[in-house]
């Protein structure tokens, strides 16, 4: 078996040389454990291989996106505790590929507050960024801030058009405050023009059966999670804040863990 496996460590060397890609060798090498111990798929497995390829390649341009996608603090998957969150280790592993960007799949991350849901919004942007993906980052009611101005100045078309040449768009905090009706309906109009033409994330500390609440109109909210789930990725994440737990403080009373589909 470790003959095999040598013989194959030689080979890939021999194929980074000829690609001219050298660095995949020691990036294969590193990552073949990772991907064991996390049941990635040989597809998962690959893709991260490349991608750790095209970032080294693409460092300049990639620090540029990191920049102006707008991140409240630059957080990566290798900085989270996924021992806090087991259960979200083996999605955001095969998310980390970067597959769902291809395929405008969106991304939602439900769960109580300080359990790590703007952590991991933040790295699979900047996963994204390093991809090659153009990325905005903003909180619900910037985002609603953001929208009302442009539809107040007539703009409203053009700037929907013109977000959706952003590959990934971020909405963090969705459900913290809630939405006027006007700016419900415009919160809509930014999911529905990006339904099945380019991704988004969004963090909420509500299960979708909360969402009614927020957007203050339960047929609006039904249609919005109808074309955000649609083609999604759904991590609920549990537990007791991490702000919480390093002050020695083991939950807030106010704060029940729900499952999304309530």
């Amino acid at each position: 078996m470790a003959a095999k496996q040598t013989d194959t460590a030689k080979q890939i060397t021999y194929l980074a040389g000829a690609l001219k890609a050298p660095r995949i060798t020691e990036a294969a090498s590193r990552m073949a454990d990772q991907a064991r111990d996390a049941g990635w798929s040989f597809e998962d497995y690959l893709a991260a291989v490349l991608e750790r390829e095209v970032s080294a390649r693409n460092t300049p341009g990639a620090e540029l996106r990191i920049k102006a996608a707008g991140f409240p603090a630059r957080k990566t998957l290798e900085d989270f505790d996924f021992d806090a969150q087991p259960t979200a280790r083996q999605q955001t592993a095969a998310l980390a590929s970067g597959g769902f960007l291809l395929e405008a799949r969106n991304v939602v991350l439900l769960g109580p507050p300080g359990t790590g849901k703007t952590h991991l919004a933040t790295a699979l942007g900047i996963v994204a960024a390093r991809h090659g993906y153009r990325v905005l980052f903003a909180a619900a009611t910037d985002w609603v801030t953001h929208l009302t101005d442009a539809h107040q100045q007539g703009n409203l078309p053009r700037e929907l058009a013109r977000l959706r040449r952003y590959g990934l768009i971020i909405v963090d905090e969705v459900g913290y405050l809630p939405f006027e009706q006007d700016a419900a309906n415009l919160f809509f109009q930014l999911v529905s023009s990006r339904y099945e033409h380019a991704s988004l994330i969004l963090t909420s500390n509500l299960p979708f059966s909360g969402w009614g609440g927020v957007f203050g109109d339960q047929a609006v909210a039904a249609a919005m999670i109808d074309r955000i789930v649609h083609h999604a990725d759904v991590l609920t994440l549990k537990g007791a804040s991490y702000r919480l737990r390093v002050r020695g403080i083991d939950s807030l009373p106010s704060i029940k863990t729900q499952d999304p589909a309530d």
